[in-house]
């Protein structure tokens, strides 16, 4: 492994902590790391920086880090084919972008900020009925970005197969079942208290409301190892853990990137990786993934 790259044993002699301190990191997305060949991998520059971050050193007044080339800092959203898409984009020699889970929001925030160069996510917006676009002015307010969009998915209702005759419909989720949330400011939980609150619905009713978790397949395996009834997820957690799903919604799943990383080599690569028909047809089994406008800029702010 290159010296800048340290595995899940070395980051956790520098950090001063066991194994299984890493890994409950990378769990909860709060570390950059990224898989390549299936292992975890973790840059040195960007540990440090996430140090300094975590140890309150204040941004502004600073000169800001100087980003290695070829590595690329990513947070926000998850979805099982956006995982699939890292991980054959990273094969790319020397091109990598490090992914954490925060959810949409934290990925955005990150991004305005400063501390990332790709926030993924899948904002709905009732005002509009449209995603992601009217979130960037609030949130990257002043900030040069493209919004690329990856792929239209379809989101739905995971069951446990012993409560398919409970759950018919979204509302179902107040009936008494056992429902395993997502976390604040992920798209899902977005998605979740809009359509509460329009069925008239308190959250105090949703048995299992304030569990969270932070990704889909926790979503799938929390339903298949009988700690809940029902979750809200991507088709393909169904299509892969054998789960009745029960659509709800089709989603815009895209990436907001800023100006200065547009064109490195990592992002370019994961671009030109989403748009050949190898990779397509890879996914093709995992459910209704629509890729027609996949690697198109939709909106953006200032020229790229």
């Amino acid at each position: 492994m290159p010296e800048e790259m340290m595995n899940t044993k070395q980051v956790a002699e520098y950090l001063g902590i066991n194994e299984k301190q890493v890994y409950a990191l990378i769990k909860a997305g709060k570390i950059p790391c990224t898989k390549v060949t299936g292992k975890w991998v973790f840059p040195r520059s960007l540990i440090d920086r996430w140090i300094n971050v975590s140890a309150g050193e204040p941004d502004s007044g600073r000169a800001k880090p100087e980003r290695n080339r070829g590595q690329i800092l990513a947070a926000g959203s998850n979805d099982p084919v956006l995982d699939l898409l890292l991980g054959s984009s990273n094969n790319y020699k020397g091109a990598l972008i490090f992914s954490c889970n925060l959810g949409s929001f934290g990925g955005l925030e990150l991004l305005g900020e400063g501390r990332c160069d790709i926030a993924w996510c899948h904002l709905f917006d009732p005002e509009t009925g449209t995603y992601n676009i009217p979130y960037i002015a609030s949130h990257l307010a002043g900030k040069r970005i493209a919004l690329v969009h990856l792929f239209y998915r379809e989101i739905g209702l995971l069951v446990a197969a012993g409560a398919s005759g409970k759950v018919k419909k979204f509302e179902d989720i107040a009936s008494g079942i056992r429902f395993i949330n997502r976390q604040k400011g992920s798209g899902i939980r977005i998605f979740v208290d809009h359509n509460l609150k329009k069925s008239g619905i308190d959250s105090s009713s949703v048995l299992g409301y304030g569990n969270e978790v932070c990704t889909h397949f926790e979503i799938g395996l929390s339903i298949l190892s009988g700690g809940a009834d029902a979750g809200i997820s991507s088709v393909a957690i169904s299509k892969l853990l054998g789960l009745p799903f029960i659509p709800l919604a089709r989603e815009s799943f895209d990436m907001v990137v800023g100006k200065d990383a547009f064109f490195e080599k990592p992002i370019q690569a994961f671009i030109e990786t989403l748009r050949t028909k190898q990779f397509r047809k890879r996914v093709e089994q995992m459910g209704d993934y629509d890729f027609t406008d996949s690697g198109k800029i939709i909106y953006q702010v200032g020229a790229v």
